[in-house]
């Protein structure tokens, strides 16, 4: 139907998403100048908001109005808050803050997007983050503020998993592959909640510090250890009761992702379960809107990524030779694909 037979259309959600980059921005600022930080102990004026700071007056003010307007901060006369969502989720000082990764915002990633009419054209990527050179700086500096994004789904799992794995823990250890384990998370969890838990992470030597020190700040670096080297050349040895690929397969592309998922299926041992986490598509690719955007990130910041349905994963585990193909819902932005390797 034209646009001319539809007299109450107006162009008013589409002007909306022109402003689309504004909310993450001002997040970014917030954070860096840890406004919510300096709100958590009572509401505050902008001067004593100013002073804490020691950013301006008038930035502060167009900054923390524009918050209100977000429902991130509250305003009662001269003096602004926090709203629960904000006090929950922004203050840094707090186990479920979430601020870090909008740290990275505007100076590493929407500096990337700015070029994506290029990339577009190309198919190549602005800068490619998933080659060792060039990439694992990025990563260095990005993977440990988004522990507490995914920490959620990765208690999620361990507590999915500790029947099955408790049971084998009578014969000795429970052997954990963290592939890709940036902060260590996917490890980490599973560390704490199975004593008998052993975790071998694989990661490129510039990022694996970073595990040691997330394993040892929560007290699980007697039971941690890290190979270091590209996810396809370093040996990850055998005998693994677990393997979690922590969104990892929409950076490799699919024939990096179906060699990845055919080296954990012979590092696991029978019976063993590999765990996915992954930004999924809807088999038509119509949706949601979240997965779609993150494959236009990966054009941007990857030279094959792109974000994948279930049904293109769940082939690859099966033609690899894994069964049982099941979904773990998870408190995160994104689901958890599991399966098993044949047993005894």
């Amino acid at each position: 139907m034209a646009i001319a037979e539809q007299p109450d259309m107006t162009p008013k959600r589409i002007m909306e998403m022109a402003w689309g980059f504004a909310p993450p921005l001002i997040l970014e600022a917030a954070t860096r100048l840890k406004v919510f930080d300096v709100l958590d102990d009572g509401p505050k004026t902008i001067q004593e908001t100013a002073d804490a700071t020691k950013a301006s007056v008038r930035g502060l003010t167009a900054l923390m109005d524009a918050l209100v307007g977000l429902n991130l901060l509250a305003r009662r006369g001269p003096r602004y808050g926090l709203t629960p969502e904000s006090s929950a989720f922004l203050v840094s000082t707090k186990p479920a803050f979430q601020g870090g990764f909008f740290r990275h915002i505007g100076r590493q990633l929407i500096a990337r997007w700015i070029g994506l009419t290029d990339a577009v054209q190309t198919g190549n990527p602005i800068v490619s983050v998933n080659q060792q050179n060039g990439g694992a700086e990025f990563f260095r500096d990005f993977v440990e503020d988004l522990f507490p994004m995914n920490y959620p789904a990765a208690r999620a799992l361990a507590a999915d998993l500790e029947g099955p794995l408790s049971a084998l823990a009578a014969g000795g250890p429970v052997n954990v592959l963290d592939i890709a384990a940036g902060s260590g998370l996917w490890g980490i969890a599973l560390a704490e909640r199975l004593p008998a838990a052993r975790v071998t992470a694989v990661d490129w030597p510039v990022v694996a510090p970073v595990a040691r020190k997330v394993a040892a700040r929560h007290q699980v670096a007697d039971r941690y250890r890290v190979i270091e080297g590209d996810l396809l050349e370093a040996d990850f040895g055998g005998g693994y009761h677990v393997a979690t690929l922590g969104h990892i397969l929409h950076s490799e592309g699919d024939a990096r992702s179906r060699q990845l998922i055919q080296k954990v299926f012979e590092a696991l041992a029978p019976g063993g379960t590999i765990a996915i986490a992954e930004f999924v598509a809807d088999e038509g690719r119509q949706g949601p809107p979240m997965p779609l955007i993150f494959s236009v990130n990966m054009l941007v910041a990857t030279d094959r990524g792109r974000t994948f349905t279930f049904g293109e994963m769940t082939q690859w585990l099966r033609e690899t030779g894994f069964q049982k193909a099941r979904l773990l819902n998870a408190p995160a932005v994104s689901p958890l694909l599991l399966a098993e390797k044949a047993g005894f």
